[in-house]
């Protein structure tokens, strides 16, 4: 087995990282953040996690990227009199991290054998609901509590960055998303690339049953498509006092609370799934969470209001 391009992998994820917290400019880090994450996703790819791979492209390398781009935007230059980390804190902090880090490594390196693992007993029940992907068949069966959690978290995460809106703008337009100067190539490529990112969110959505793919990732590359239309000023970011938009951003996890409490007539409990008809169920539920995803990962890179509503 050649180990050549992983070593070099490694290697290159290191120097990103280290490039991330050395950069002195904030944008800078920001954009080595992106470049790790990318890296990451080639990583996951290596260990044949195509699901954590796909998700670490879209979330960790780019719609944090993006909203930590924005938030870059929106802060005051740094002052020469800011505070800066001493060099010990510095290396405290660095000595900590490998610390971490190798001990994770060794848990990985040297497991406890037999490793303990619920894998077995995910698969002897795949099957019953229908589905080829065993990710989807943990996420949106064996623990879809905690994923129901997770796409209200992001809810509430919206919320708090809509109350950070000050009061004159409240119910407006967050601030146009536009570049400060107009670019031809960007607005080309917001005109062509759209209906063909479309097609593959919901297909990455449809896959995710069976194969790698799902809500996160299709949802992320849906979000993806319409904050290139705005960046390229082909469309204003919505008011936030839309009643239409508002639906949307709670529609997903309000599917998927109505099918939970659902199982208590037609299955065995919260959040169980009938025989035969667990497939259809979690496709309709994934369908509607990934709209809700696009929607508000769109808003939360849009920010909170800036102008007075029309």
């Amino acid at each position: 087995m050649n180990l050549l391009p992983d070593f070099a992998l490694v290697l290159l994820i290191l120097i990103a990282s280290v490039w991330t917290v050395a950069a002195n400019d904030r944008r800078d880090s920001v954009i080595g953040f992106i470049v790790v994450g990318l890296l990451l996703s080639l990583a996951w790819i290596r260990l044949y996690a195509v699901d954590v791979a796909l998700t670490e492209a879209a979330i960790g390398g780019g719609a944090t990227g993006l909203l930590l781009l924005r938030a870059c935007a929106r802060l005051l230059p740094t002052g020469p009199h800011e505070a800066v980390p001493a060099v010990a804190q510095r290396i405290v902090t660095a000595l900590f991290c490998a610390v971490i880090a190798a001990a994770l490594a060794a848990i990985v390196a040297f497991p406890v054998q037999p490793s303990p693992t619920l894998a077995p007993e995910a698969a002897a029940h795949m099957d019953e609901l229908g589905l080829g992907n065993p990710v989807t068949v943990v996420l949106l069966a064996y623990r879809a509590l905690d994923t129901l959690l997770e796409k209200v978290v992001l809810v509430l995460a919206l919320i708090g960055v809509w109350a950070l809106t000050p009061d004159p703008f409240w119910g407006g337009a967050p601030a146009s998303l536009r570049a400060e100067q107009p670019s031809i190539a960007l607005t080309f490529l917001a005109q062509i690339l759209p209906p063909v990112g479309v097609v593959v969110g919901i297909y990455l959505i449809w896959n995710g049953a069976d194969n790698p793919g799902g809500t996160f990732q299709g949802g992320t590359v849906l979000a993806a498509m319409w904050l290139l239309v705005m960046m390229a000023d082909l469309r204003e970011p919505p008011e936030i006092r839309l009643r239409a938009m508002r639906l949307l951003v709670v529609f997903g996890p309000v599917m998927f609370l109505i099918a939970g409490m659902a199982g208590f007539w037609i299955a065995d409990g919260f959040l169980s799934y009938p025989p035969g008809f667990a497939k259809p169920i979690i496709i309709v539920v994934e369908a509607a969470l990934a709209l809700s995803i696009a929607v508000i990962l769109g808003m939360l890179v849009a920010g909170p209001a800036a102008k007075a509503p029309r």
